[in-house]
């Protein structure tokens, strides 16, 4: 068994070193397989530092390109770990049909040498006794027998380890099935998430028009916005209980022009003060939607071409920015206690509302009218 292990491993090695000169393109051109792991490793450290530096265009750019240029890195990776994995599960499946064959055959032998057994079996020793050569016959015999015990002992330890090598290598071929699933998954997130950056510098450099005064400003606006949220949880004033589907506020633009650039509804949901994603509540977690169906999502949770900005969360939009098409009220998704409140937002005042729902769990209402 660690023999027939130790062969498999061996096997593995070699069908990966046959690989090990992949290049990649981009990034990774000209690389091998662990030099561009390697370069990956560098480019994790690069974006480690950039993240840490003081906030200037600049520098933020520089980010966004060593972003780009690790997400590109991945993704050449991972699509030649793709390509080393369908090598490895086509030669496993190779070396399963072999196996399978093996069995069939040595099955079949088996089965003839245990005939072949009971056939020696059914003639007694008392009838070799009486034979004319029973001596002769009868030692024949007994070595002949032992040599078949021999043999079949022999042939049946050799089935019970193909056996055990055809099972062997059959879960391994699953385990590789499901690692190059779990290496799709991952590419087509990687790939997406470098459209999503590419995006965001497109953004950044449109928005900012590549001036230093204008990024700071965003910045400022945005930071403006996370405060009056601050400010409103501190400062808001107690309405009372509501019930889910209870109206509680109108979609404005309250903030304008400064903290709100048309009439939408950002909601957003806080565990213990730790913002989460609100589909975990609205999108079959137990809440209602907070406006009526058909809702437009402009900007969802987490990274996107304009979260450059909230720079104070990391880099991610802490909620939804929505729209309805069909009305402007905003009800509760469900029970607790309402607060409302009105903030500064860098010289404009933005309406927030917000409901505890009990459990740390809080969800906010902004740019109400």
């Amino acid at each position: 068994m660690k023999k027939f292990r130790l062969i498999i491993a061996v096997f593995l090695l070699i069908l990966i070193g046959s690989f090990a000169t992949i290049s990649y393109a981009g990034v990774c051109d000209g690389l091998s397989h662990e030099d561009c792991k390697k370069k990956i490793n560098e480019l994790e450290a690069q974006v480690a530092t950039l993240s840490k530096q003081a906030a200037t265009l600049s520098t933020q750019i520089k980010y966004m390109d060593s972003q780009i240029n690790l997400t590109t890195a991945k993704i050449t990776h991972t699509e030649n770990n793709i390509v080393l994995t369908e090598e490895e599960i086509e030669s496993l499946t190779g070396q399963i049909g072999k196996l399978n064959t093996s069995l069939d055959h040595l099955s079949q032998v088996l089965l003839l040498k245990i005939t072949e057994g009971y056939k020696q079996r059914s003639v007694s020793v008392f009838d070799l006794l009486l034979d004319p050569e029973s001596a002769t016959t009868l030692l024949g015999r007994l070595k002949y027998m032992r040599a078949a015990q021999n043999s079949d002992h022999f042939l049946a330890v050799k089935l019970e380890r193909t056996k055990q090598s055809f099972e062997e290598q059959k879960n391994l071929r699953e385990e590789k099935k499901t690692e190059l699933e779990e290496l799709k998954t991952a590419l087509g997130t990687q790939k997406s998430s470098l459209g999503t950056q590419k995006t965001q510098k497109q953004t950044l450099l449109t928005q900012t028009s590549q001036d230093e005064t204008k990024y700071r400003q965003l910045l400022s606006q945005a930071l403006a916005e996370y405060q009056a949220v601050q400010n409103a949880l501190a400062a808001g004033s107690e309405i009372g209980p509501v019930k889910r589907g209870d109206p509680i506020a109108l979609v404005g633009n309250t903030g304008f022009p400064y903290c709100s650039t048309g009439a939408h509804l950002h909601f957003e949901v806080r565990e213990n003060n730790v913002w989460v994603d609100p589909g975990k509540y609205i999108n079959g977690g137990g809440w209602s939607h907070p406006l009526q169906d058909p809702v437009t999502l402009t900007q969802g949770f987490g990274v996107t071409p304009y979260s450059w900005r909230y720079t104070y969360s990391g880099g991610i939009h802490t909620g939804y920015d929505m729209v309805s098409d069909s009305s402007n009220v905003i009800r509760a998704p469900a029970d607790g206690t309402l607060f409302t409140s009105s903030q500064n937002c860098s010289g404009a005042v933005i309406n927030i509302k917000y409901i505890e729902h009990g459990g740390g769990v809080i969800s906010f209402y902004l740019h109400v009218q």
